[in-house]
């Protein structure tokens, strides 16, 4: 819309605009945009066409998975029923990636067109108008031909990002460079012995099993599809190899077929059996017991646990205060644009949804909170750390902040702050808004993962965590101290759920401590029921699934963890009998 929007603009409208915008963001080969909900495309195969200008926006080091399930997590905002030509379009979606990726937006120009339309009187006549013409164009589906599949990449990239902006078009490219590993749930075929060697030796701590055929062999082919079946359920946790022996001979000579089809299936490196014959029953009987061998259930999974056999919902604290009153507290300094900012993104979104609240200038918030926590006292820093606390529960913030490449980043910052006080206490509203700041970063389930694989940042969550249980007097404070543990054990918690022989993202050293801190602080709180009940699911959580032959069962046994455990029994009602005796389950 170029030519119109430049020829017209100025009589219509009173003021020049050069051109209407439709921005995508484009990496590791696909376009994404935002029109029906969240699509994808081939690089510049969008009905919008090709990109005009190219304006490069910086570099990304973000592992790919990370953002494809934060990706994920934008669908929840971005809808097909809520786009909005003014107030919720592509522009506002590429912002927001882009924020993610780069820790900076879009070109102002094009995020304030929309506003700059709304501002004149015509603009605001022909707003609805103007919403419902163009949605046949903005949310136009995607030609099938230009649908590419969904990139998967599981290791760490490289990316480098730039802006193909136009009259019409603004892209952004992100380059991909890393290498993956192996791909998983799939049949690999083989003609090599060096292909061969190298796919055994990722199984040498697993198990595999490899199909000898023959293009000469009808019955093999009747099995195709049960194998491929077979390697599809099988996913990472076996490696499913084919191998026709009339192109590979001197596999076949190493391995000694003499017919096909044959299989053979190997245990940890060690060859385990080998059967001939087209039986998918056995096929599927051998390689599922195969797996079962390698990957045995833990004892857990045998009991019955209501409570801790389920996801449970992250500890958010969601609850706005008086937003006036509290910016008050922050003296001269609350007037500064990054607290208006944050202050009407809250109120935007609390009034009407995530969907109508554009991201705030977050690089700038940033620095203001920094600059804040370096200089100024604690009874003017907790205003603002309580107005992040209150936007963190959009995802999209919690995100931008799990984000972070630089060190330390803004969050280990803040979480240090109440640990700088040393003997002296700190102010008990500096610390509960921290601790709540904190569960809040849960909110963005994409990026929890990396939250917990960051040493120093787990560390100092693990030590605000023991810290805040000891703080006798408030109640509160410990209560919020109990939900991010809770936070914290759920999380690995679900790992172990999805697969529990993928390694936990707490590492063993991080359970372990926390783990000694939950059970002292259960120990000695006579108090509080709901501090008590958070105590009890968040050991719970950590227990269920740890490994029988690690450091964390036997630290359990060295504190008398069932002990402490069993006293409980009797504060409370059914709720907390009933968690204690799923609990002692999983300490025995």
């Amino acid at each position: 819309m170029e030519g119109l929007a430049r020829q017209m603009s100025q009589s219509f409208l009173g003021v020049q605009i050069d051109a209407v915008y439709h921005t995508a963001l484009v990496f590791g080969g696909i376009e994404y945009f935002f029109g029906a909900g969240i699509q994808q495309t081939y690089p510049g195969a969008t009905h919008h066409g090709r990109p005009m200008e190219i304006v490069p926006l910086g570099r990304t080091d973000l592992p790919m998975e990370i953002i494809l399930e934060y990706l994920d997590s934008l669908r929840q905002i971005y809808t097909v029923e809520s786009y909005d030509l003014f107030t919720h379009n592509c522009n506002n979606f590429t912002n927001d990636f882009a924020m993610f990726l780069l820790g900076k937006g879009i070109p102002d120009r094009i995020t304030s067109l929309p506003q700059t339309v709304l501002n004149t009187p015509f603009g605001q006549m022909l707003k609805p108008q103007l919403d419902n013409a163009m949605r046949r164009i903005t949310q136009a589906p995607v030609a099938p031909m230009a649908v590419p599949q969904q990139y998967q990449q599981s290791s760490s990239s490289n990316g480098i990002v730039t802006s193909h902006s136009s009259t019409g078009k603004t892209d952004h490219t992100n380059s991909i460079d890393g290498t993956s590993g192996l791909p998983t749930g799939q049949v690999h075929t083989v003609t090599s012995l060096r292909k061969l060697d190298t796919l055994m030796a990722s199984a040498k701590n697993s198990c595999a099993i490899i199909f000898f055929t023959s293009a000469t062999c009808p019955p093999c082919r009747l099995v195709y599809p049960a194998y491929d079946e077979l390697a599809a359920e099988a996913g990472d946790k076996a490696v499913l190899i084919k191998i026709d022996i009339s192109e590979a001979y001197e596999i076949g000579s190493k391995y000694q077929v003499r017919a096909t089809p044959t299989f053979m299936s190997f245990l940890k490196g060690e060859k385990e059996n080998e059967w001939v014959g087209a039986n998918e029953g056995q096929l599927r009987g051998n390689v599922r017991m195969l797996i079962q061998m390698a990957h045995p259930p833990h004892p857990h999974t045998n009991l019955r646990l209501r409570t801790l056999q389920r996801r449970h919902k992250t500890m958010i604290y969601a609850k706005i205060p008086p937003l006036e009153k509290l910016i008050a507290k922050m003296g001269a300094r609350g007037t500064d644009p990054a607290v208006t900012a944050l202050k009407d993104f809250i109120c935007t979104r609390e009034a009407s949804g995530a969907s109508d609240a554009p991201l705030p200038p977050l690089p700038a918030i940033e620095a203001f909170i920094v600059q804040s926590l370096e200089t100024q006292q604690p009874d003017s820093i907790f205003p603002i750390i309580d107005l992040l606390r209150c936007a963190s529960v959009d995802q999209r913030i919690s995100g931008y902040l799990l984000a972070q490449q630089t060190h330390p980043t803004t969050i280990s910052t803040i979480l240090s702050k109440p640990l700088s006080f040393g003997d002296a206490k700190c102010p008990y509203s500096l610390r509960i808004v921290t601790l709540q700041l904190a569960c809040n970063l849960f909110s963005s389930s994409a990026l929890t993962h990396q939250l917990l694989q960051d040493s120093d940042t787990c560390t100092l969550l693990i030590q605000l965590v023991a810290s805040s249980l000891l703080d006798t007097t408030h109640s509160p404070v410990r209560v919020a101290a109990a939900s991010l543990a809770f936070n914290i054990a759920a999380a690995n918690h679900v790992r172990r759920l999805d697969d529990q022989h993928k390694e936990d993202f707490l590492s063993e050293s991080m359970q372990v401590e926390l783990m000694a801190g939950l059970l002292e602080a259960l120990d000695q709180e006579l108090e509080s029921k709901d501090c008590i009940k958070g105590l009890l699911t968040a050991i719970g959580l950590l227990a269920y699934g740890a490994s029988t032959q690690g450091e964390l069962v036997d630290v359990c046994k060295a504190l008398g963890a069932k002990g402490t455990v069993e006293r409980k029994k009797g504060f409370g009602g059914d709720d907390i009998k009933d968690l204690v005796r799923e609990v002692e389950q999983v300490l025995v």
